[in-house]
Parts: structure tokens; C-alpha cells; sequence
């Protein structure tokens, strides 16, 4: 597909420049940026061109290079797209509940807790949810292990929606009334069309910004891991070294989950499949 350059608009936006920009991307998180991507870089990145006061896209390249370590989070934070719900993909959170919780209740290496890490967390609906199902799922279970979520995402922005735990009402409309009763608060007054989680649910979850194309400062070694339609972006040999990466981070049989669209078939064969695109490690 080759790339339309549009001289109607307000800012001119080269080819070159548009290079260049998804060159950093790339570089920096392994995201492939593909031409289609060139209209979607115009509009999130105009924002900040204005904001910054600069003239145009290629003081903002320049700008850019010259700022990368101040820069190059508002960058990103303007360029990811972070499509999230609770309960989506549910079939996950079913394999979750009547599959995996219970089998790694019978396991030892599960004394000190059950850890889970949402990698790419975006604006937490993925977390809470994770959450919710590790609760419920662990009710009723004689010495139940503890549970712990670390959330993850490269955005700042959406990392700061996700801690604070407060959703417009419409978020969780879809939900069993079982569900929204137990784990979500109506707002009042001036928080009147809005939702927050429950205590519960917020205190077993840590929020921290991770890059997951740079060293992770991470210690633990996790029992699931959801790396939900991430992997999507990357090329062939990105998703290689990632999906060994997080082999290495999974406990021994430990689970990785993907999203719908994704798979680790020619890819890695250090998982055994167990659902839909649901992964137990075997080495």
C-alpha cells in the first residue's frame, strides 16, 4: 500500500517524516507500523505538536530526537491504541475458573500466592477482571493461596486510568448483576454516572510501567501470564524472543494466554495447548 500524503491539512506530513517516526516506534517496542497506521500517527501526534508549540512534524522528529529520554513516553502514550472490556474473550476467564485455579491449588510451588501478570494491561478492565475470576474462584477452597496481579502497559496515560479504578457506568452495563453488586460501587453526586472497583479487588493488584522489548524489573516468576492481542504487532522474530522470554518468567507449567487472533504455532514450542489460545509451558 503506498502511503497518501495529504497537503490539505494544517501540518505537512512527509513520508519521511512518517518513517522516521514509526522507525522509533519499531526500534524502541518491536511494534511493526504499518503504512495504513500514517493518517492515525497524523491525528495522535498533531496533539502534541501543538501542545509542545513547534511548527510542524519535522521540528517535531527533530524535537524528538533531541528530548527522546523526556519525549519519548508522551510519544508513545499518543501512538498506542488501547482497545479494552471487562469479561472480554471470556472463554479465558472460563478455562480460568474451572481449569486452572483449581489445578494450581494442588500445587506447591503455590504456597506463597498465585501470580499473575496482565502485560498490557491498558486501562485495567483486563486486571479487575482477572481479579474477579481469581476471587471467585478461589471461594470455598480449604487454605486457599493468595492471589496477586502485577498489570503492565508501556502507556503512561492509560496506566493512570487503570490504577485509579473508576469506569463510566456503559463499562459495565454488559455484566451478570451478580458481579457488578459484589465488585463495582455506584458513584454519587458529582461521581454520578460512574463506577469504582472494590477495595478488594484494587489491593491485590500493582500497577508499574513495563516495556516489554527492554529488561524487565520484574523478580518474580509468574503462574499466568495474559499477553492479550499484543503479540499481534510484532514481526516473526520479535514474538520468538518474546514468547521465550515469557516461558522463562512462567513458573514450570505455568499458563500463558493470548488473544483470539494470536498464536504460537511455528513460533514456540515450549507450550502445549489446552484451549483456545490458551498455553501450558512444558519447558
Amino acid at each position: 500500500m503506498a502511503i497518501k500524503e495529504n497537503h490539505d491539512r494544517e501540518y505537512t506530513f512527509s513520508e519521511r517524516e512518517f518513517n522516521k517516526l514509526r522507525k522509533i516506534a519499531n526500534d524502541h517496542t518491536g511494534i511493526i507500523v504499518t503504512d495504513d497506521k500514517y493518517d492515525m500517527y497524523y491525528a495522535r501526534l498533531v496533539k502534541r505538536i501543538r501542545t509542545l508549540g513547534l511548527p510542524g512534524f519535522s521540528d517535531y522528529v527533530k524535537y524528538l530526537d533531541a528530548h527522546m529520554d523526556s519525549e519519548f513516553t508522551p510519544f508513545i502514550d499518543s501512538i498506542t491504541t488501547n482497545l479494552t472490556s471487562f469479561f472480554r474473550e471470556s472463554h479465558h476467564f472460563d478455562v480460568m475458573k474451572s481449569t486452572i485455579i483449581p489445578e494450581l491449588c494442588t500445587r506447591a510451588d503455590t504456597a506463597q500466592g498465585i501470580k499473575v501478570w496482565s502485560a498490557g494491561c491498558s486501562t485495567g478492565e483486563e486486571p479487575y477482571t482477572v481479579a474477579i475470576t481469581l476471587l471467585e474462584g478461589l471461594e470455598g477452597v480449604r487454605s486457599a493461596p493468595r492471589a496477586s496481579i502485577l498489570a503492565s502497559d508501556i502507556d503512561t496515560t492509560v496506566l493512570a486510568k487503570a490504577s485509579k479504578g473508576v469506569y463510566e457506568i456503559a463499562r459495565v452495563e454488559g455484566l451478570e448483576k451478580s458481579i457488578k453488586k459484589r465488585w463495582f460501587f455506584k458513584g454519587k453526586g458529582s461521581n454520578s454516572g460512574y463506577v469504582r472497583v472494590s477495595p478488594e479487588l484494587h489491593k491485590i493488584i500493582e500497577f508499574r510501567q513495563v516495556n516489554l522489548m527492554k529488561d524487565w524489573p520484574i523478580r518474580n516468576r509468574f503462574h499466568i501470564i495474559f499477553c492479550r492481542n499484543v503479540v499481534i504487532y510484532f514481526d516473526k522474530p520479535t514474538k520468538v524472543k518474546l514468547l521465550n522470554r515469557y516461558a522463562d518468567q512462567l513458573v514450570d507449567g505455568g499458563y500463558l494466554i493470548l488473544g483470539h487472533s494470536e498464536s504460537i504455532q511455528g513460533i514456540s514450542d515450549r507450550f502445549e495447548t489446552i484451549g483456545k489460545t490458551v498455553y501450558k509451558k512444558i519447558k
